[in-house]
């Protein structure tokens, strides 16, 4: 990591590009269940577990168009509550997707997230 060293007397100006937090956009995408529509994201962190998340929600039914960090995503086709197990294990933030399904269709099916070995239940099938 690079230092700044900043010495009085004189002002400090410039830009910074703030890039998109991952811990701030999967609860949103996760969101984007609950009303059933389409949503626009933007300054979305394009790294493994937002794809991978945006995976989950194409399985799911939703349609999701990417442009740089630019995400569109829409709910209103979702077919399924049950989140694949393969792609629930690779993920530890997945189980939010559970939240927002539960809370949309009353209906959730999943296994427990992975890199998580606090978790001690197995298989939870939610009606």
């Amino acid at each position: 990591m690079s230092n700044y060293i900043i010495e009085g007397g004189r002002k400090l100006e410039g830009e910074v590009k703030v890039s998109g937090s991952k811990n701030a956009s999967l609860p949103i995408i996760a969101a984007c269940i609950l009303n059933g529509k389409k949503n626009t994201l933007y300054n979305v962190p394009n790294i493994v577990d937002t794809n991978k998340t945006l995976e989950i929600l194409k399985i799911l039914g939703c349609n999701i168009k990417k442009n740089n960090n630019k995400v569109i995503i829409d709910s209103s086709n979702i077919k399924t509550h049950e989140i694949p197990d393969k792609l629930m294990r690779e993920l530890r933030s997945s189980v939010i997707l559970a939240g927002a399904l539960i809370a949309r269709f009353k209906n959730a099916v999943f296994s427990y997230p992975g890199d998580c070995d606090i978790w001690w239940i197995h298989r939870a099938s939610i009606r």
